[in-house]
């Protein structure tokens, strides 16, 4: 059934809409509930100023532009309880580590960072934090010898080796007499480096055949044992098994 409505609400919400006023500020200014729809029948035949329809743009843009920054803040908060809630689940599950784990974690590093070709431990990155973690899980499962260990810059022909050495030794708290010379990539030579934060790779040496034999031999045997399942307890392979066609027999 259609409502009717006093003369002086419609003229009054007629003439704001002839200031450029939205409908949302003439509901509120007329303080009477008359909704959008019936708002749109009185306005049809109004011939708007070219200030009203700027002022009426404007705000709509404003409003727009409101109503994404609050769009973008519940998005963001919700993003933030998220990342919470998942990294206090993640850092309760966490336990404190023992050696073998950091042997494990250190072997499957190794396996997917580390250098196979060599028969003693050889690691390059360019993410100072596989760099940190690595040496702390190798210092942490085994009693090495901190004069084994070296370090090697490699990076690109504009950058200034001095300081990147710094860094690095810093990070890998190897002392840098025992760095071995910096390798620059020649293929960079005349052409600038683009990314500011780029500090070369940084390659860590630990000379130990035993330690590297150690190392691959963790992560074979897990790669057996996942084979035959996640939980399964007994032996894997022999020895002689595990080294054929990987390790050379007369290696020690």
């Amino acid at each position: 059934m259609p409502r009717f409505y006093k003369d002086e609400v419609k003229l009054q919400a007629i003439t704001l809409r002839q200031k450029g006023f939205s409908y949302s500020e003439i509901q509120r200014l007329i303080n009477y509930p008359v909704p959008k729809n019936t708002l749109t029948g009185w306005f049809k035949y109004i011939v708007l100023s070219e200030s009203a329809k700027k002022r009426i743009i404007e705000k709509i843009r404003t409003s727009g532009a409101k109503g994404r920054s609050i769009a973008w803040r519940n998005t963001h908060n919700k993003r933030m309880d998220l990342l919470k809630k998942i990294h206090n689940a993640v850092n309760d599950e966490i336990k404190p580590f023992d050696q073998l784990t950091a042997k494990l974690c250190l072997a499957m590093l190794y396996l997917g960072e580390g250098g196979k070709t060599n028969e003693w431990i050889r690691l390059g990155n360019s993410d100072h934090k596989v760099i940190e973690i690595f040496l702390a899980l190798l210092r942490n499962a085994y009693a090495i010898d901190e004069t084994k260990l070296h370090g090697k810059l490699q990076c690109r022909a504009d950058q200034d080796i001095i300081e990147l050495e710094k860094f690095w030794s810093t990070i890998s708290k190897i002392p840098l007499s025992q760095f071995q010379k910096a390798q620059i990539d020649k293929r960079t030579i005349g052409i600038p480096t683009k990314k500011p934060n780029y500090r070369g790779v940084f390659v860590v040496e630990y000379y130990s055949n035993a330690l590297f034999l150690e190392l691959k031999f963790f992560s074979d045997i897990i790669h057996q044992r996942l084979l035959k399942g996640p939980w399964y307890t007994g032996n894997t392979s022999s020895w002689h098994e595990e080294v054929r066609g990987s390790i050379p027999l007369g290696s020690t």
